[in-house]
């Protein structure tokens, strides 16, 4: 399993990559997952539905299956940061990519988005120079980067260019089992 991670300002366009390279390697035949941090309050599922009835009952975890998708909620009793160490051991083992944003300060290896501020804003900073996981930079203003970098610059518009980039790339982002490998914490009952 491959993972790489997409680090950014809110709003410079982390999503709309991630959602544009998730096709670009589907057609190359590979399987993709995604590893996305979220609010503490976030919620999948509403008022009314069977599962979000069992919650609200109280169950520790509630699966949900069809013939096309499988669901896991699972409640903490306790708030738990989780690492995305610990969610990525959650994950299918047949993946061959994830992609995770959102933990802009994880240890993975990180392609950093980066937009130029529109005229007469504020200057947007950069990540780079201070994450040593760093190891490219997607951006659509090369020029106008406020810091010299000898990243590999990749046009944030040109989704199929970054996913050749990854491909050619693939061993630097195999994922170390041994060295980041954690269960998930378990409340006790």
């Amino acid at each position: 399993m491959k993972v790489v991670g997409f680090a950014g300002f809110s709003g410079c366009g982390k999503t709309t990559l991630v959602e544009k390279l998730i096709p670009e390697l589907r057609v190359r035949g590979l399987r993709v997952s995604v590893v996305k941090h979220a609010h503490h309050s976030f919620d999948i599922d509403h008022a009314g539905k069977d599962t979000f009835r069992h919650r609200e009952a109280g169950a520790f975890e509630v699966v949900v299956a069809s013939d096309r998708r499988l669901a896991l909620m699972r409640e903490f009793e306790h708030p738990a940061q989780l690492s995305v160490h610990q969610l990525l051991a959650e994950l299918y083992e047949g993946v061959d990519w994830v992609f995770v944003e959102g933990f802009k300060e994880s240890d993975l290896p990180k392609i950093e988005i980066w937009r130029a501020p529109e005229p007469g804003s504020a200057p947007r900073p950069v990540r780079y120079a201070q994450d040593d996981f760093i190891v490219a930079l997607a951006t659509d203003a090369p020029g106008a980067l406020p810091e010299p970098t000898g990243l590999p610059l990749l046009d944030l518009n040109a989704p199929a260019e970054v996913a050749d980039w990854l491909l050619g790339q693939g061993e630097r982002f195999d994922y170390d089992w041994e060295l980041h490998g954690e269960a998930l914490p378990c409340a006790p009952r």
